[in-house]
């Protein structure tokens, strides 16, 4: 299967361009200074800034801002949003240790906990922690706390900030733009297919994914996100 270039992003904020690791200083001080000037809230609330990547494809990025006050939760719905639903699968964070489900009916082991938790309770700036959805195909990512801010936002909310351009992927056959994935040659390292040569693949339409900005693309059912556009 063909890799995906290195994909650069931009700032949604002020829209510059830049990588992953630029984004991260540059956010710093555009995050702040940004919701300085455009307060959203009647009173200040504590911000995170996070940095969220794919644990295996690190070009698949994203930086959010959210308040303290957010459960984990509410960023798991906001990854699901954006990035990862596609069947209701379950999913779960690891914090210091702890395992935090999104359906803790569903506990395995017996000391897993809900994520109706604050950020506040279990996150400080500087941690590191994981998500995963589906235990089955598995998405996993990798998130840390960068910095913290002091912002007029709406209680509980999120703010995405910048993300990854779509990743140049190009067909398999051709070497054209792909548009299409097929799930059953993805398991044999295969599979990646332009609008022509998709016409054309032996496996037959039904096993056609298309190609989203998304590091779950060709996982599971994953035809992208509802809400969210690939930019």
């Amino acid at each position: 299967m063909s890799t995906p270039v290195a994909a650069a992003g931009f700032c949604k904020l002020c829209g510059t361009e830049m990588s992953k690791a630029a984004a991260a200083r540059h956010l710093r001080t555009c995050a702040p200074a940004y919701f300085a000037q455009h307060p959203s809230g009647d009173i200040s609330h504590t911000v995170f800034l996070l940095s969220v990547a794919d644990r295996h494809i690190p070009d698949y990025w994203l930086y959010i801002a959210i308040s303290t006050d957010a459960t984990l939760k509410r960023l798991d719905r906001f990854l699901r949003e954006i990035w990862l639903e596609c069947c209701g699968h379950l999913s779960q964070f690891l914090i210091g240790g702890v395992i935090y489900l999104s359906h803790p009916e569903a506990s395995f082991w017996g000391d897993e906990r809900s994520m109706n938790r604050p950020f506040h309770q279990v996150l400080k700036e500087g941690m590191s922690f994981t998500h995963q959805y589906d235990m089955g195909d598995t998405t996993e990512l990798t998130l840390k706390v960068l910095s913290s801010f002091e912002a007029e936002v709406p209680s509980k909310s999120v703010f995405l900030l910048a993300r990854n351009r779509p990743p140049d992927i190009r067909c398999d056959i051709c070497g054209q733009p792909a548009k299409y994935v097929c799930s059953q040659c993805a398991w044999e390292g295969l599979g990646w297919l332009c609008e022509h040569c998709a016409q054309q693949h032996e496996c037959g339409e039904e096993m056609l994914l298309p190609v989203v900005n998304s590091p779950r693309v060709g996982v599971c059912g994953y035809t992208g996100s509802t809400k969210w556009g690939d930019e």
